[in-house]
């Protein structure tokens, strides 16, 4: 099973509720557990037990190195953060052609659609709960996000 399996497999069971996962591919044999959650974050680990023919002894699994820890926040936010309800894609428009739903300094209401995050195929709109203005976009267009990440700053 060649890295970039690996590390899509482990994403996997990052983002999701799973807390493990094995995998049989031919003759090898992955097992991915997630931890508990540490105060930085979750920790993956994998234990890889692969299985050869002819007696041969599987090599010695390359460590997984830890996510890189999320951009820190602003210190001093003003206003009321939308945070992301999912783990997903974020889009800041309909389609690619289209406007986009907000921009800076945008009047919104609550129940407006600030965004759309796309998670696992399927688009959900993200509506404010919130009335006021948009302060800042948080999150670049496309953008992988996190659950509870802020995405916007409206006061």
């Amino acid at each position: 099973m060649d890295l970039r399996k690996l590390k899509t497999l482990i994403d996997l069971v990052a983002e999701s509720d799973i807390s493990e996962l094995e995998v049989t591919e031919g003759e090898g044999k992955v097992r991915i557990v997630k931890s508990a959650p540490a105060p930085q974050g979750q920790m993956v680990m994998m234990q890889p037990q692969m299985q050869m023919q002819h007696g041969m002894q599987a090599p010695a699994a390359a460590p997984v190195a830890a996510a890189p820890a999320a951009p820190a926040a602003p210190a001093a936010i003003e206003g009321h953060v939308v945070k992301s309800p999912m783990v997903g894609t974020f889009y800041r428009a309909a389609s690619p052609g289209s406007a986009p739903f907000v921009d800076i300094g945008k009047n919104v209401n609550s129940g407006d659609t600030l965004c759309i995050i796309e998670a696992m195929k399927l688009l959900n709109e993200i509506e404010s709960d919130f009335s006021g203005s948009i302060k800042q976009i948080l999150v670049e267009n496309g953008q992988p996000v996190e659950f509870g990440q802020p995405l916007f700053i409206i006061a």
